[in-house]
């Protein structure tokens, strides 16, 4: 029998690729999770995870373990349901980033609602700066956006480097200005692209924006010029920019859950939303 908080406690290292950040998500002590994930590898009689003093990665065993796991979760919550007499039911209001539309996260969704008919979701997508000020305005109960690398608040989903990317056969003028796809304000992306630019002292001109992601894409497959874009989720048809385009580094993002302060049967549903979208957060960042 494999242990649901040792299963969790997987999924959370797995999907932040480090012990450190996995602590802070669950709110335990990085020996808790250290000790979690050694009482499961001998469960499974399996290394699930390769480490050092700078870096975490998943073994092939642990790559397999992700789905198993997953589904033994999933099972555990259904059956404490059942026997629990508890049906999750109320109106709640889900905002999620851009960056998700080309993600597995409706998979994720639709799992949900089959686990929790009488839940009446509604889902917002909208830049995150949008989603947290009208979470913080109580019009969103829960949401997954970007927070910068440096910020904290919120329940880490995943961390992963901001890069320039732009269609394979683009080239940069480097004595023109570097032509940019943004998002308008107040995107996080947005501001950390020109931001970086600013302190390289680079010039730059604004060739598209949009708030659309779809748009911001099409844009860049044209040609017309990089967008600031999270490693994981590059979008089919563009590639990260060389190192030889001198572009300056953009740093680290994080994709976070916020809840509001409803209370009751919403609350409820959105920490059983919330749950679900951290068993399943490995997938977000594999394309559908």
């Amino acid at each position: 029998m494999y242990e649901p908080t040792q299963l969790r406690t997987f999924l959370a290292v797995a999907q932040t690729l480090s012990f450190t950040r996995a602590a802070d998500r669950l709110g335990v002590r990085q020996s808790t999770v250290s000790q979690h994930v050694r009482r499961l590898e001998e469960a499974t009689g399996r290394p699930l995870f390769t480490r050092d003093t700078h870096r975490v990665e998943l073994t092939e065993d642990g790559e397999a373990m992700l789905g198993f796991a997953r589904t033994i979760l999933q099972a555990h919550e259904r059956a404490a349901a059942f026997f629990g007499g508890t049906r999750l039911r109320g109106r709640l209001r889900f905002g999620a980033s851009e960056d998700f539309v080309t993600t597995r996260l409706p998979e994720i969704l639709e799992s949900f609602r089959r686990e929790h008919p009488e839940v009446d979701l509604e889902l917002t997508v909208e830049l995150s700066g949008t989603l947290q000020a009208r979470l913080a305005a109580g019009r969103l109960d829960l949401i997954l956006a970007k927070r910068r690398g440096a910020e904290s608040g919120g329940r880490l989903v995943w961390e992963d480097s901001l890069i320039w990317i732009g269609a394979p056969d683009l080239r940069l003028d480097p004595d023109r200005p570097v032509p940019l796809i943004l998002y308008p304000p107040p995107g996080i992306t947005r501001a950390r692209a020109l931001e970086a630019l600013e302190a390289q002292g680079r010039a730059w001109r604004i060739a598209c924006t949009s708030s659309s992601l779809s748009a911001n894409v099409a844009a860049a497959r044209a040609g017309l010029g990089v967008m600031a874009h999270t490693r994981g989720l590059v979008p089919p048809g563009l590639v990260p920019v060389p190192a030889r385009a001198g572009l300056p580094e953009l740093g680290e993002v994080g994709f976070v859950l916020r809840a509001g302060r409803r209370g009751g049967a919403v609350q409820e549903a959105a920490d059983a939303l919330a749950e679900a979208i951290l068993a399943g957060g490995d997938r977000l960042h594999r394309p559908r």
